[in-house]
């Protein structure tokens, strides 16, 4: 079994859950007493979220970097990061290792290519949603069309992420604005949603909609699972 290290802290409600998707699906894999083996950097949210505020992507970027080489040298054979937002940084932390960095919006295309939907709806923060690093990887790879809310719409989710979810607040009226906005996005032809905010997940599943739902954390965890069992 290969060593998966994760950057993590961004938040830690959405690591911890990676951790939990890992195991699962390792001992999903190998069976018996089996689990994951794992290193984890966990970042101080508080700097993190200052600095995106800020639009200080460099910086951000060389910590991402600098994570990345701590946990290469600490003896990871792959990298990921634990946060859809932070692959604005993804470059810099492939061209930082050697190892392998495995990005969250390649295995979220594979699973949506799986399922042959074309066209899908895109929440996260407004970094996310707006910025096309994600985008991007899946229309250039995958031939996937990505929507997005409104303005308005975009504003909100990113309101309810990093007020309330970060820390681990759950508020009912968050999920129903949330699948008012997923509903909305079918009447736009969206297939499919992608859960592009790995705390997202702690609010909404597929039981909450209508259209299939794509979960990045799930997804992304798995995935690092399954490199590091084959």
């Amino acid at each position: 079994m290969k060593t998966i290290g994760l950057i993590g802290g961004m938040s830690w409600e959405s690591t911890k859950v990676y951790y939990e998707y890992i195991n699962h699906k390792v001992n999903d894999l190998m069976g018996g007493f089996h689990s994951a083996e794992i290193i984890l950097h966990s970042v101080d949210f508080a700097e993190i979220e200052k600095l995106q505020h800020e639009g200080n992507w460099e910086k951000l970027c060389s910590l991402m970097a600098a994570s990345a080489r701590r946990l290469q040298d600490a003896g990871a054979d792959v990298v990921a990061l634990c946060t859809n937002t932070m692959h604005l940084c993804s470059s810099s932390i492939a061209e930082t290792i050697s190892v392998p960095f495995l990005h969250i919006a390649e295995a979220t295309g594979n699973e949506i290519s799986k399922n042959k939907i074309g066209k899908v709806a895109l929440l996260g923060t407004k970094f996310t949603m707006e910025k096309d690093f994600f985008k991007t990887v899946l229309k250039k790879n995958f031939g996937i069309e990505v929507i997005v809310p409104y303005k308005t719409e975009r504003e909100r989710i990113h309101q309810i992420i990093y007020n309330e979810l970060v820390h681990g607040e759950i508020r009912d009226e968050s999920r129903e604005k949330l699948k008012t906005i997923i509903a909305n996005m079918q009447t736009h032809g969206a297939e499919g949603v992608i859960l592009g905010c790995t705390e997202i997940p702690l609010l909404i599943s597929d039981k909450d909609v209508k259209i299939e739902v794509f979960d990045t954390t799930k997804i992304h965890a798995e995935t690092l699972a399954e490199w590091a069992v084959n």
